[in-house]
């Protein structure tokens, strides 16, 4: 159990590290009416209104530090978050709050984003639009183009989860099916000053990918998006809207998103304050701090989460055999984020696949365990942020009559760590409910 109480430890630290509110403050000053943010000074009575967007999963928090720091001075603003993330928030009553729906955006996603439409109506080149964007925006904050449903949206948002696309890819073909994303909001604001604080989810912290870049220019094109499509073999099965609208942007019909250099983004500025790497780090340290010979391997790991666990159960038996990359006492880091190509009929999510893989691959090994988390406390469609298992737990499961390897075939994670502890009731899901932020996933390996 000591064991098992130091592991938890290790968790709340890393979270404690990407805490939203806090990074606010570490990066946004105050005195008097002038905010310093990085190497930027801006004066709050130069601004004829400021407006207050946040939206993501962690949007309460960054909205919270925010308005402690205007206190007044904000004219009115907008928070979407998703459902649940916002039960204890306490808004000022010229802040409106939606809770919407994710992965797959819903009703209220299209609510959230008509209502910043709307905040930002008639903004003007002397207003200020104070921005909070954190991972999950793009689900959460949506505005179909014309001609597309939200339904329509929905298959499509469910085509690429379910096909395996990378969140890059996900958000390059969004981004051409929504007039909020890649730069929208940033047409929204009327030339406003723009200041957009972002919380990072995503591989490599590129600003024009989390939440989809609403405030950034994009990199991508129609001919992007299209290529997503049809590296996953979608084409056929899209809905006749989605597949005619990206169609009219190849032949040039539909005006593509903003690029960089166009002078929407002059009065623009993108800052991060939060990311993966962070937490990482802060893992490591306290490992550290315990005697343990630590390693940070990557904070871009994507891919299978199959086959990342594979890699996970290499290293830790190259660590059991030969005492490298680290010896015992060891922990070793990564950050990032899987995906999972779905063939099964089970119910899981990508921490929890990645766990179950990597406790086949490790089966066996003495004092190692290994933790798959999603940061924001949520890891597919269950109520679980991810799983711990150890050298033992294939064991523990043939004992329960559990075959991991039939569970890990359809894609029934969250069930096989269900049946396990209603055997031995002692469970291996990590349940932290919502965190209040959201910096990808984290991957622990921790050898005794």
């Amino acid at each position: 159990m000591a064991q098992r109480r130091l592991i938890a430890e290790m968790q709340r630290i890393a979270l404690n590290a990407a805490d939203p509110r806090e990074a606010v403050f570490r990066r946004v000053k105050r005195i008097g009416h002038v905010l310093t943010v990085a190497h930027r000074t801006i004066d709050l009575r130069a601004a004829d209104r400021i407006f207050l967007v946040s939206m993501g999963k962690a949007a309460v928090p960054m909205a919270d530090a925010l308005i402690d720091l205007l206190g007044d001075d904000f004219a009115a603003g907008v928070v979407v978050t998703k459902r649940g993330h916002a039960v204890d928030f306490q808004p000022a009553t010229n802040l409106q709050v939606i809770e919407a729906g994710h992965p797959t955006p819903d009703e209220d996603s299209i609510a959230g984003a008509r209502a910043i439409e709307h905040l930002l109506r008639d903004a003007t080149e002397r207003d200020l639009v104070l921005c909070a964007v954190s991972g999950g925006g793009s689900a959460l904050v949506t505005l179909p183009v014309e001609g597309v449903s939200l339904a329509e949206l929905q298959t499509t948002t469910d085509l690429l989860l379910r096909s395996g696309a990378t969140i890059h890819e996900l958000n390059t073909v969004r981004k051409h099916l929504d007039r909020i994303k890649g730069g929208g909001l940033a047409r929204m604001s009327r030339g406003a000053n723009t200041l957009t604080l972002l919380f990072s989810d995503v591989i490599g912290d590129d600003v024009s990918v989390i939440a989809s870049g609403p405030t950034a220019p994009d990199p991508s094109s129609f001919t992007d998006a299209w290529q997503v499509i049809n590296t996953y073999d979608l084409a056929a099965k899209l809905p006749p809207s989605v597949k005619s609208h990206l169609e009219s942007g190849l032949r040039g019909e539909v005006p593509d998103t903003p690029q960089l250099g166009d002078a929407l983004f002059e009065s623009v500025f993108n800052l991060i304050i939060g990311s993966n790497r962070l937490a990482a780090e802060a893992a490591e340290k306290f490992a550290r701090s315990l005697g343990f010979n630590t390693l940070v391997l990557s904070t871009f790991v994507q891919g299978e989460a199959r086959e990342v666990a594979k890699v996970a159960a290499a290293i830790a038996r190259e660590i059991d055999a030969s005492n490298r990359p680290v010896a015992r006492p060891a922990c070793v880091v990564w950050g990032g984020e899987t995906t999972v190509t779905v063939r099964g009929s089970g119910v899981g999510g990508r921490n929890q696949e990645l766990a179950l893989a990597a406790a086949l691959g490790i089966e066996g090994l003495r004092d190692t365990w290994i933790v798959a988390l999603a940061t924001d406390g949520s890891d597919g469609p269950t109520d679980a942020a991810g799983a711990i298992v150890t050298g033992d737990t294939i064991a523990r499961a043939k004992r329960a009559g559990l075959d991991a390897e039939r569970y890990l075939t359809e894609n029934d994670s969250n069930s096989f760590f269900l049946d396990l502890s209603g055997f031995e009731n002692l469970t291996g899901l990590i349940k932290t409910g919502p965190t209040g932020t959201n910096v990808n996933d984290l991957l622990f390996l921790v050898m005794f």
